[in-house]
C-alpha cells in the first residue's frame, strides 16, 4: 500500500493581469528551488527576484580580502549570503567564516540555504548579533585574517511590504532590521520634536526639504492625523513639497510635472533612509565596529567596506585615515572603488556603492 501523503496542498496566490505585481503573489520568485532558471530569467531582465538579493562588487571584494585556505574571517552582514558564499568557496575545505546578522528571519533562511549547499559548522558559523558587537565574535573564534561589511539594506527587506523599508510599497511604517525588538519608525516619529526630525533628516540623508517635512509632521500631529504606514508617510512628504516650493528652490519659473514627481520621489527615498538609520542606530553601530577593528584583526589582515550613502562613507574614510595615522593600518584605499557600468546595468541597486579597504599593521 502506498504511503499516505498528509501534506496539505496550498494553492498559489491569484493575481489580476498576466504577471504578478504584489510581493506575496510572486510565488515563483519566492520559491526558486521549485522553478529552475527563474532567478536567472529575472536577473537577465535587470531586476532582483523577490525575496532574494544580488551581491554587489563580489570580484572586487574578493580581490581586496585576498583570502587563503585556512584563513579565519568575518562577514559582518550576512544578508542573503551572496558574499558569504563566495568567501566560503574561496576558503575551500579549511579555515572558518563567521557571519553576523541582526535580522533573525532572513539570517535563518540564509543559514539553511548555505548548510544545504554543503557548508557545515566546521567551516561556517552564524551569530545573531549586531556588528557593533564584533568583539564577541573575535572572542569566540579568534582574531580575523579578513573582515568585510556590506552596509546596504538587503533586497529581501526592501521588497517585502511587511518590513516597511520602501516608500514604493504600502505596508506598516516599521523599518526595523530586527522586528522583535526596538521601536518602529511610526513610534519613533511620535517621540521627536520638529528640530529633532529636521536634524535627523539632514544628518542621515542631507534632505534639502528637512524643515518643511518636519513642520508638516508637527501639523499632522496637531490634527491627530496618523503616520502609521508607508503610504501615510509618502502622502505627508508630497503635501510638504508643493510644486511651487520645488520650483522656487530650483530657482526656475516652472518645472515639468515629471521633474516635480522625480523631486518628490528623491525626498521620499531620503526620508525613508534617514528614518531607517535612526530606528536601527546604524551610525552608532558602524562607529562601534570601526573602533573595534584594531582589536579583532590580525597583523596583515584585510578589511573591506561597501557603503551606499555619503554619511556611511565619511565615517569609514575618516576611521581609516585616523587609523593609518595612529599606526593601526599600514595601507588604506586613497580613493573609493565603484562598481563597473556593466554591473550597474545588470543590477541598478549597485549604482551608489563605494568600496574602501585597509590592511592592518
Amino acid at each position: 500500500m502506498a504511503e499516505e501523503n498528509n501534506e496539505k496542498h496550498v494553492r498559489r496566490p491569484h493575481y489580476s493581469g498576466r504577471y504578478p505585481k504584489r510581493y506575496e503573489e510572486k510565488y515563483k520568485e519566492l520559491n526558486p528551488e521549485k522553478y529552475d532558471g527563474i532567478e536567472e530569467h529575472i536577473i537577465e531582465k535587470g531586476s532582483t527576484p523577490a525575496g532574494t538579493h544580488i551581491p554587489i562588487m563580489v570580484d572586487e571584494v574578493l580581490e581586496h580580502l585576498d583570502i587563503h585556505p585556512g584563513d579565519c574571517g568575518c562577514d559582518c552582514t550576512l544578508g542573503y549570503g551572496g558574499h558569504s558564499r563566495k568567501i566560503l568557496e574561496a576558503l575551500g575545505d579549511s579555515g572558518h567564516l563567521v557571519s553576523l546578522d541582526v535580522d533573525p528571519e532572513e539570517s535563518a533562511k540564509t543559514e539553511k540555504r548555505l548548510r544545504e549547499a554543503g557548508f557545515d559548522e566546521a567551516l561556517f558559523s552564524v551569530m545573531h548579533i549586531n556588528f557593533a558587537n564584533v568583539r564577541e565574535a573575535a572572542e569566540k573564534y579568534g582574531k580575523f585574517d579578513f573582515l568585510m561589511a556590506d552596509l546596504g539594506v538587503s533586497s529581501m527587506q526592501i521588497d517585502n511590504p511587511a518590513r516597511g523599508f520602501s516608500y514604493k510599497l504600502d505596508g506598516p511604517l516599521d523599518l526595523r532590521m530586527d522586528q522583535s525588538r526596538g521601536k518602529t519608525a511610526a513610534e519613533r516619529l511620535l517621540e521627536l520634536d520638529a528640530d529633532e526630525i529636521e536634524g535627523m533628516l539632514v544628518e542621515n540623508a542631507d534632505e534639502p526639504y528637512s524643515a518643511e517635512i518636519a513642520a508638516k509632521m508637527m501639523e499632522y500631529r496637531r490634527k491627530r492625523k496618523s503616520v502609521e504606514t508607508t503610504a501615510d508617510l509618502r502622502n505627508l512628504i508630497e503635501e510638504a513639497l508643493p510644486k511651487r516650493l520645488v520650483e522656487k528652490r530650483a530657482g526656475e519659473g516652472s518645472i515639468s510635472d515629471s521633474a516635480y514627481k522625480e523631486a518628490v520621489k528623491k525626498s521620499c527615498a531620503r526620508v525613508f533612509q534617514a528614518l531607517r538609520i535612526d530606528v536601527n542606530g546604524e551610525y552608532e553601530a558602524l562607529e562601534s565596529l570601526l573602533l573595534a577593528l584594531p582589536d579583532v584583526m590580525k597583523s596583515g589582515s584585510r578589511v573591506v567596506f561597501l557603503t551606499f550613502h555619503s554619511g556611511e562613507d565619511r565615517l569609514v574614510k575618516r576611521a581609516f585615515k585616523v587609523g593609518k595615522k595612529e599606526g593601526y593600518y599600514s595601507e588604506i584605499s586613497e580613493d573609493v572603488i565603484r562598481p563597473s557600468e556593466e554591473e550597474c546595468y545588470r543590477n541598478p541597486r549597485a549604482r551608489s556603492t563605494k568600496l574602501r579597504w585597509a590592511i592592518a599593521t
